[in-house]
């Protein structure tokens, strides 16, 4: 047999089983039934599946559930199937899916074979604001027939966000940034300029720099901003701070060489789904002790 057939076959195999579960599994005597496998291919929508679905209903979740570091949701993941990294449509395929979930910046190929497949896909799109996940939240119940569990949900988010936002009343916004080491730095339109809306703060890259997204920062400029705070993801503000110390124009900042840090969970500064409202709480306290009992 040549090289990779056997590879091919296994795949072929694969995508008839599941063309064949998904045609059992979406009709019952000729009328419909809500899906009740369902694979997460991203950790916002792990999040929204585990809030949202039976236990049963889950069939795998995505590589980076169960990683504390980029997941809300990590010790209830730990307990569910995880795709492989990297993993291709057969090994979606192999947990045998009637609905799996995307996002935009999902592998067009795999949600391609996934439909090709007979699988139903949902890509989600849009996850800048709260608004969205509320969206995207119900738009996922919808599927489940969740939408009670959905309201409930949202329901309690909007309530933090009105406490939230009365503890926060006369309060002076805090001066902020978003620092990387990869070259980038979050201005307007992004999950951190969200977070600074809720939480408190001024984001210098959106009001000062004019930034959009994520985008170079503009170095010399960025030495006269006034920040009162710089804002990492970590569990220890020192080792959060570390790299930045030592990289420029970082590291020639008032605020990095004093170590004001406004430290939050990491997942919390790129979280996209209804959790972020842990974001807004944590950066709050953060930002204004004084204003918390």
């Amino acid at each position: 047999m040549p090289p990779g057939a056997k590879r091919l076959l296994r795949s072929v195999a694969a995508v008839l089983a599941a063309a064949t579960w998904v045609v059992d599994a979406r009709a019952v005597d000729g009328a419909a039934v809500s899906p009740v496998r369902v694979v997460s291919q991203t950790v916002g929508t792990d999040e929204m599946l585990i809030a949202l679905a039976d236990p049963g209903q889950i069939a795998a979740l995505s590589k980076l559930a169960a990683d504390p570091e980029f997941s809300a949701v990590a010790a209830q993941a730990a307990g569910y199937p995880r795709l492989e990294p990297n993993g291709d449509a057969e090994s979606v395929l192999r947990y045998r899916p009637t609905l799996v979930l995307c996002a935009n910046y999902s592998r067009a190929e795999l949600v391609a074979q996934l439909r090709r497949a007979g699988v139903r896909v949902l890509v989600f799109a849009d996850y800048t604001t709260m608004d969205d996940a509320y969206a995207n939240l119900r738009r996922l119940a919808r599927e489940l027939g969740a939408e009670a569990r959905a309201e409930r949900l949202i329901a309690g988010c909007r309530l933090r966000m009105d406490r939230l936002s009365r503890t926060l009343r006369g309060v002076t916004p805090a001066r902020v940034i978003a620092p990387s080491v990869y070259g980038a730095i979050p201005g307007a339109d992004t999950t951190f300029q969200d977070l600074c809306d809720h939480a408190g703060a001024i984001n210098l890259a959106a009001t000062l720099g004019h930034l959009r997204g994520h985008a170079p920062p503009p170095v010399e400029q960025m030495l006269t901003w006034p920040v009162d705070e710089v804002v990492l993801g970590g569990w220890n503000a020192g080792e959060a701070l570390a790299p930045f110390r030592q990289l420029s124009p970082y590291e020639y900042m008032d605020a990095v060489k004093s170590g004001r840090v406004a430290l939050v969970k990491p997942y919390q500064l790129s979280c996209v789904s209804f959790h972020r409202v842990d974001g807004y709480e944590a950066l709050a306290r953060a930002l204004h002790p004084g204003a918390f009992p």
